[in-house]
């Protein structure tokens, strides 16, 4: 049994990870048949369930963080996961708008090396998202909501990617990360219903880039 994850239910192999527990329920209920909960401990709720394409796909919460997500991670690797797309969200640092879809070519954490997605789940991004920014991503551990003394070591500013694609490598699990942005540097905020608009675009991206 996972040390955090509690499952009820049998997971698949490819999964998408989403922090929030509310829109991972949103994406599950988009784009699964009959999504069954298969965790809901420590709020981290997860759904497994068929694409209407008939591919079997868990949606996994992972919470705010990347010291959260990391050990979500794990306990998904032990339960069989080997390939995810992490749906995130993210702070623009310059030039991606408000209510964007970017998918990260590298992520970093601080002064640490650039940490690269999966090539094949990029090439597969690329082609599902073909007119979406390639971004470098800088992970912080804390995301103010101005970002004038955010590090510009990267094109926007998350809380998780670099360290899902460091975990991600050690694993063995193939990741790739696509991010909506949802702040500028400015203080500007996306409105909720373009929020969901773009979640539910990323999602039917990241489920046609696992597909086989």
């Amino acid at each position: 049994m996972p040390a955090r994850l509690r499952p009820t239910a049998a997971n698949a192999a490819d999964a998408l990870l989403v922090g929030d527990p509310g829109r991972a329920l949103m994406l599950a209920q988009e784009l699964l048949r009959q999504p069954k909960m298969s965790n809901h401990a420590r709020g981290l709720w997860g759904y497994t369930g068929l694409t209407h394409g008939g591919y079997e796909l868990t949606i996994q919460s992972t919470g705010m963080g990347g010291p959260s997500a990391t050990v979500v991670l794990h306990d998904l690797a032990e339960l069989g996961v080997r390939r995810a797309v992490r749906i995130g969200t993210c702070a623009s640092l310059g030039k991606p708008g408000l209510g964007e879809l970017v998918v990260a070519r590298e992520a970093r954490a601080g002064d640490g090396p650039g940490l690269r997605p999966d090539a094949d789940l990029l090439v597969a991004l690329r082609r599902e998202l073909a007119h979406s920014k390639e971004v470098a991503v800088a992970s912080l551990d804390a995301l103010q909501r101005h970002l004038d003394a955010a590090p510009r070591q990267g094109d926007v500013a998350d809380l998780q990617s670099a360290a899902l694609l460091g975990a991600g490598e050690k694993l063995g699990i193939a990741i790739a990360v696509l991010l909506l942005v949802t702040e500028s540097d400015g203080g500007g905020l996306i409105e909720d219903e373009d929020l969901e608009a773009a979640a539910k675009r990323a999602g039917a991206a990241a489920v046609a880039a696992l597909s086989p």
